[in-house]
């Protein structure tokens, strides 16, 4: 018999009394005039026990805050962690292994981060003890609950202080909040390592520059590398790593990347959550994915090698738990798409340069096209000018030579950040969207939750699905797209490619796309357009090429190699000096080998 749990988020529900009213009223259980659903000094509720899972509670919810789950029979214990009553709840834990790299995928809100910080020693599991307040699990306890399992001797080995952790959080932007000074000062502050080691950190993670920079006055992807830095600066022989590659170009995060595999060793273990798959496959030995239900319940699966855990993920489906958690597969092309006729063009550029004062940064731009139904990725480092090129081609900014409108067409542009601190309902800001494309944008980017919410309450993710699907549901001839897979998790980034690459197709646009995620960009292009130059100092904005000769290019100067998948054919990262990898490095052929 399966286990069924309730669970109520309180975050939405803006009237306690207007809910128990409503779903109590509805509750069978309630009607024969016992308390399923309740209200008990201000706290609402929902009793499991006498729950018969009929799902009326859900629909009479008028905040959608209210989920009735029945687990898979496989969950037969208690949680290993659940946060209050009728709250989320984590099934199972990954467990680091030494000498390997063991990578989680997963959604977000599915307990990936809960996990890490219980192995990690900085969650005191309550087991779902959450009937008695302020319950921890003992030592004794959590040992018990593992109990024959892999996890149960690298507990003791914790308890016994064999193990010593260090963990790289997630929100790498709450430490100019957390701390006041030089990134020098920080960094010494937690250095448990010699001199020497200390300073070929620095080196490798590029921030040399920035020592003497106060902590509040770095970008993104410099607090994601001291973050990083204070991480492996501690004496430990097992690392965590909460999304490491977060805020960095591909460079950067291939760099990071084999950084933190080379600390793998007979005597360390690495474990890291990330979304970029093409960086998980890179990276990893090992893989658990997650699944569940969003902010419901998580589950983590066995361990499975890299290659067969991500496409597992992107199949949808674990076999050994005969469990769909996706309603279809993703699949890549075999082999890289033609150009598309002349007879399809829709607009061109001419070149153009801007400049940003004497100095400064400046960008030059070779002319280029596009036609219809054709999707062009552009990718390039940090600072180089991708988003400078595209604010020109929207007529967000003028060049200095011309101003270089897309003239005879109309366009659309989601920029790469989005700052709104409007009090608009999302259903107002969407409502194209929702007449006439809840289909092709509502629901596939699961949007249909976030209407009663105003902008100002939605999260980083939340706010640029919404700004994606504003943008997508213009009537124009052509969107250009500035890093829509920032603040996504795999999952979602998986969606808004599709969503993106369906709706070209179905209605005949374009698009230029900047982003990161290479995977990303390879699933939805059929050609490139690569960004040279300094960063920071002088960017080169090369024509539009086709997709082998512009990833041979790019792969060339990253000084890594590409082959496909033989089952997904999605695009794999081959591991540096393999013999796959000095084999395609000798023939030149980077890109698209079987």
């Amino acid at each position: 018999m399966s286990k069924r749990i309730a669970v109520i988020d309180r975050e939405k529900i803006e009237d306690k009394d207007e809910w128990f009213r409503l779903v109590s009223k509805a509750c069978p259980i309630n009607r024969t005039g016992e308390d399923c659903v309740y209200m008990d000094n201000g706290n609402i509720g929902i009793d499991e026990s006498l729950c018969i899972g009929c799902g009326i509670c859900v629909k009479k919810d008028p905040f959608e805050a209210t989920s009735i789950v029945n687990l898979p029979e496989a969950l037969n214990k208690e949680p290993i962690h659940r946060y209050g009553q009728n709250g989320f709840s984590l099934y199972n834990l990954p467990v680091p292994i030494f000498g390997r790299v063991v990578g989680i995928i997963g959604r977000n809100g599915i307990g990936k981060t809960t996990a890490l910080k219980i192995l990690a020693g900085l969650l005191n599991p309550n087991l779902g003890k959450v009937e008695e307040k302020d319950f921890r699990a003992s030592q004794k306890d959590i040992i018990e609950y593992f109990k024959g399992t892999e996890a149960q001797a690298y507990f003791q080995k914790l308890f016994d202080k064999k193990i010593r952790v260090s963990y790289k959080p997630q929100q790498v932007d709450l430490i100019p909040k957390n701390y006041e000074g030089k990134v020098e000062d920080l960094l010494k502050k937690v250095n448990e390592k010699s001199e020497k080691e200390f300073n070929d950190i620095v080196k490798l993670l590029d921030l040399s520059f920035i020592m003497d920079h106060d902590v509040k006055d770095v970008s993104g992807g410099e607090l994601q590398r001291i973050a990083i830095a204070a991480a492996v600066l501690k004496k430990a022989n097992v690392y965590f790593f909460d999304e490491p590659t977060s805020y960095l170009d591909i460079k950067q995060r291939l760099k990071v990347s084999r950084f933190i595999r080379n600390l793998a060793d007979e005597n360390t273990a690495v474990m890291i959550i990330e979304h970029d798959l093409i960086i998980l496959d890179y990276l990893t030995d090992l893989i658990h994915l997650m699944y569940g239900k969003e902010s419901v319940y998580g589950v983590a699966s066995g361990v499975k090698s890299t290659k067969e855990g991500i496409n597992t993920y992107l199949e949808g489906y674990l076999k050994e738990e005969n469990i769909r958690f996706r309603d279809s597969k993703i699949e890549f092309f075999a082999r890289a798409p033609e150009e598309k006729q002349k007879s399809s063009f829709l607009t061109q550029w001419k070149k153009f340069t801007k400049k940003f004062g004497k100095d400064k940064f400046e960008l030059n731009a070779e002319d280029g096209e596009i036609c219809r139904n054709e999707i062009i990725g552009i990718l390039g480092e940090n600072a180089i000018g991708k988003t400078t090129f595209v604010k020109v081609l929207a007529g967000e900014m003028k060049a200095d030579d011309r101003q270089e409108e897309l003239k005879g067409i109309k366009v659309a542009y989601k920029p790469q950040y989005i700052s709104l601190s409007s009090e608009k309902f999302v259903a107002e800001v969407l409502k194209k969207a929702l007449a006439d494309y809840k289909a092709q944008l509502i629901r596939p980017l699961n949007l249909d939750i976030l209407m009663k919410k105003r902008l100002d309450e939605l999260s980083g993710g939340e706010l640029q699905r919404v700004a994606i699907a504003y943008c997508l549901s213009q009537n124009v001839d052509m969107f250009l797209i500035d890093e829509p897979s920032a603040y996504l998790d795999v999952e979602q980034r998986l969606a808004v490619s599709k969503v993106i690459r369906n709706l070209i197709e179905e209605k005949g646009k374009s698009a230029l796309v900047v982003d990161h995620d290479l995977l990303f960009i390879d699933y939805l292009s059929h050609r490139l357009m690569i960004f040279e130059g300094e960063p920071a100092k002088k960017g080169s904005a090369n024509k539009p090429m086709a997709m082998e000769e512009g990833m041979n290019n790019f792969l060339k100067d990253l000084g890594i190699t590409f082959r496909r998948d033989e089952h997904t054919h999605r695009p794999r990262a081959n591991k540096e000096n393999s013999v796959k990898d000095r084999e395609q490095k000798k023939t030149g052929n980077l890109y698209y080998t079987q």
